[in-house]
């Protein structure tokens, strides 16, 4: 009986090497949050009503931010899905928005959006955020309503700034 080993041939290792058809050139990406600085970030989960159907539906989880301007210090809230980046809450914080406790739960909060820019078109919308603990929960219902009253006071500095320019220009043509 012969050995089938001694026979076999030792394969050698080849490199391959293959130069790419079409060159590709690295294109920067703006995601229009290199003007405004984090002032508040913490993992959540964001979920969206849906009246039709009168249920819950889980938007995705990832790092809510609220992110203040650094020219207009206007606040916005902010939150990608983990892995993709996808935007799946993107709206201006406003006095309007009341945050409410969710039945049944002391880590999470619900609130209504006039407009949520993280769809195309925007729309109106009620989220749902639950966070990892109570303590988280309380951290972010104080950063938002800091946000809200942050904005509200530019708001309010924007309104008198007009109506000051308003009443100047009115003086220079009555006179």
């Amino acid at each position: 009986m012969s050995d089938n080993h001694d026979n076999v041939a030792v394969e050698e290792e080849t490199e391959v090497h293959f130069e790419p058809v079409i060159k590709l050139e690295a294109v920067e990406v703006k995601t229009h949050e290199e003007d405004e600085d984090a002032i508040f970030k913490m993992r959540a989960k964001l979920f969206r009503f849906f009246k039709e159907t009168n249920e819950w539906k889980e938007r995705g989880t990832g790092d809510v931010r609220l992110l203040q301007h650094k020219e207009t210090k206007r606040i916005r809230l902010l939150m990608r899905r983990d892995k993709t980046l996808k935007v799946c809450a993107n709206h201006n914080v406003s006095a309007d928005m009341a945050l409410t406790p969710n039945v049944g739960s002391d880590r999470s909060w619900v609130w209504n959006v006039a407009a949520d820019y993280s769809e195309d078109p925007a729309e109106p919308m009620t989220l749902a955020i639950r966070l990892a603990n109570a303590e988280n929960a309380e951290l972010f219902k104080t950063a938002f309503e800091d946000a809200q009253k942050s904005n509200a006071d530019l708001k309010a500095k924007a309104a008198s700034t007009e109506d000051k320019e308003e009443k100047k220009e009115e003086k220079e043509e009555s006179a």
